[in-house]
């Protein structure tokens, strides 16, 4: 079962890669904050890099400009691919990219998928929400093989 809109992020332990290197990020990262969170298969997979986070990173002013404090994504890969990926989509200073290396989170918050059909193996579903101090106050989850609720045009009419 997925978590819910009212429903509290569990404990989570994600990575992220900074100018000292990769450096761990926590839960916490979301208190006292309104944060757009999207969730994808991969790093580098056709529709996530050609619109996915694309998306995301064109629009971050006018997310920020309805009340975002910050704009995460995450995905089944290490840090060192999410870094690659976000340097290839000149995410930088828009998009923050938190590995989940392990699928720790997907599993926790009940959104994973099975991508071994690919060669992929367990996956994070394609999804969006909006986190409100740490709950989440609106969730989109995709259709198998859809995007369209977790795009960045559905997201910013919800807000």
């Amino acid at each position: 079962m997925s978590i819910e809109p009212g429903q509290t992020l569990p404990d989570a332990s994600f990575a992220t890669m900074t100018e000292h290197g990769p450096e761990p990020v926590d839960s916490g990262f979301f208190a006292g904050k309104t944060v757009v969170l999207f969730g994808l298969p991969g790093a580098f997979t056709p529709t996530c890099s050609a619109r996915h986070l694309p998306g995301f990173v064109e629009k971050a002013d006018a997310l920020r400009a309805k009340g975002v404090d910050a704009i995460a994504c995450t995905s089944v890969n290490d840090v060192f691919v999410m870094d690659a990926w976000g340097k290839a989509n000149q995410a930088e200073g828009k998009v923050i990219l938190l590995a989940d290396g392990n699928g720790d989170f997907a599993r926790a918050i009940g959104l994973t998928m099975d991508g071994s059909r690919y060669g992929m193996g367990e996956r994070s579903q394609r999804y969006a929400m909006i986190v409100k101090d740490g709950v989440v106050d609106q969730l989109f989850v995709e259709a198998p093989g859809e995007y369209r609720v977790s795009a960045v045009e559905h997201v910013l009419e919800a807000l």
